[in-house]
């Protein structure tokens, strides 16, 4: 699932709210042992795009 989120959130980033919802699916979905490379990737590449949402994202999610 962690392929599927390098996939699917640049193909949504052109809208705040998809990306949004996106990224808590893929939160959701991706394995347990997999959150911190999805929390990296996503800072690497939304972090001055949509650091508010990633925050709300991954606030109770210790990297």
């Amino acid at each position: 699932m962690l392929e599927y989120a390098k996939i699917i959130l640049p193909k949504v980033s052109f809208s705040k709210d998809l990306f949004r919802k996106e990224l808590n699916k893929c939160i959701n979905w991706v394995e347990p042992d997999q959150i911190g490379e999805l929390y990296t990737w996503c800072y690497a590449n939304f972090k001055n795009q949509y650091p508010d949402v990633l925050a709300e994202a991954f606030k109770d999610i210790a990297a």
